[in-house]
């Protein structure tokens, strides 16, 4: 067993084992993928404030997202497709966040469907909504998610319209996937992955299939799929959504301060500083960037989370000192996934979680409820004179 000591660790066993079109998938941005480099670059510019001579014992990464206990401010984010990154994938994550006791996303586009990731386990998770032009499947979406006893509503907002991604194209990873002779001798390759893959039945879309009419296979879906997003997902049905959810509801893709006041309007419970991995719009801020002004425009009215760029414990102790409430990590439970299944994911937590507390105990503070930007040093231009 290799010794794991950072998230980098797992992404190299994570690239050996796994398909490169599903790597690619995962490890990819839209168009150039300027915004996907630096939502990870990004943190890079911020320097954490040492400190010493402290009290260090008793310390705490305790703390609450949307009410709810968690070991550390990190949820796992909604990733689609997980399930052919490791057999079962969705289900072996969502068991990982449950021991770990951190919430566990499960995506629309997920493998594993809600039912299975509820027989597999024994706490509530969370459920991302795309909202699709079929208005009825959001309504039975939803109703399944209740039903499932999913806690929490991640609506996403940025998806309307898909972002082109190269890697995707010249891959043939559509639906159903394209094989070209170069994939069948990359797939052949990973025998490991392929041997996992043949003892599962969970090989398609599990929300999806069987759940939308005339939609009974991967071909079928591929028509489907085709048109699916909403174009028309507006404020007016944001608030549609929430009444018929009826629970905490948590809006996931905001990068500017006007649409985070719009959020605050509608009565989301939380919003997530989001640009989905820098996988949308290409040349957007990144995430960490986007954060400050929309701290300023909502942070004391609305809980505030931070996804897409990290990839460590000291990236999420510099979003919090920032003023986030929680963080997610979309790639880096990914990478663990496809390394090495559910070990792996309890790995990637476990780096995190060691990361941020040995660092919030090295800038000074004991709880992690107590970090802010006192904790940072802050380039002076790190925000941007923007015309």
């Amino acid at each position: 067993m290799a010794k794991i000591t950072e998230i980098d660790d797992l992404k190299r066993i994570y690239k050996r084992r796994t398909p490169k079109m599903f790597y690619d998938y995962c490890e990819s941005g839209s168009w150039t993928e300027q915004t996907f480099r630096e939502n990870s670059s990004d943190f890079d510019l911020i320097k954490l404030r040492q400190r010493v001579a402290v009290d260090m014992t008793g310390r705490s990464t305790a703390s609450k997202m949307i009410g709810q206990d968690v070991a550390m401010p990190v949820a796992l984010a909604p990733v689609g497709s997980t399930g052919m990154q490791h057999a079962d994938g969705e289900i072996l994550a969502a068991k990982a966040a449950e021991k770990f006791g951190v919430p566990f996303t499960l995506s629309t586009m997920s493998v594993c469907s809600l039912e299975d990731v509820a027989e597999n386990t024994s706490k509530p998770f969370w459920f991302q909504l795309y909202v699709m032009r079929d208005r009825e499947f959001t309504k039975r979406a939803i109703q399944r998610a209740k039903d499932a006893g999913c806690s929490a509503l991640v609506l996403t907002l940025d998806l309307q319209i898909l972002g082109q991604r190269h890697k995707d194209i010249k891959n043939g990873l559509t639906v159903p996937i394209k094989l070209s002779p170069y994939t069948l001798l990359d797939l052949a390759t990973k025998w490991r992955w392929g041997m996992q893959m043949m003892q599962t039945k969970r090989r398609s879309f599990g929300n999806i299939i069987g759940h939308i009419d005339g939609v009974s296979d991967m071909s079928s879906l591929s028509v489907w799929a085709a048109e699916s997003f909403d174009p028309q997902l507006d404020w007016d049905y944001v608030k549609e959504i929430k009444d018929l959810w009826g629970g905490p509801l948590i809006l996931k893709g905001i990068l500017d301060a006007d649409d985070a006041k719009m959020a605050l309007n509608v009565g989301a419970d939380a919003i997530v500083v989001s640009n989905h991995g820098g996988r949308q719009l290409d040349g957007a801020m990144s995430s960490i960037k986007a954060l400050p002004s929309i701290m300023d425009a909502v942070g004391d009215k609305i809980e505030v989370h931070l996804d897409s760029g990290i990839r460590s414990g000291q990236d999420v102790l510099k979003a919090l000192a920032m003023g986030a409430t929680g963080t997610y990590i979309g790639r880096a439970f990914v990478y663990g996934l496809g390394a090495m299944g559910q070990h792996g994911v309890e790995e990637a937590l476990r780096v995190i979680h060691k990361e941020l507390d040995v660092t919030m105990a090295l800038c000074g503070e004991k709880n992690v409820q107590d970090l802010g930007k006192h904790n940072l040093l802050v380039p002076r231009d790190f925000y941007g004179d923007w015309a």
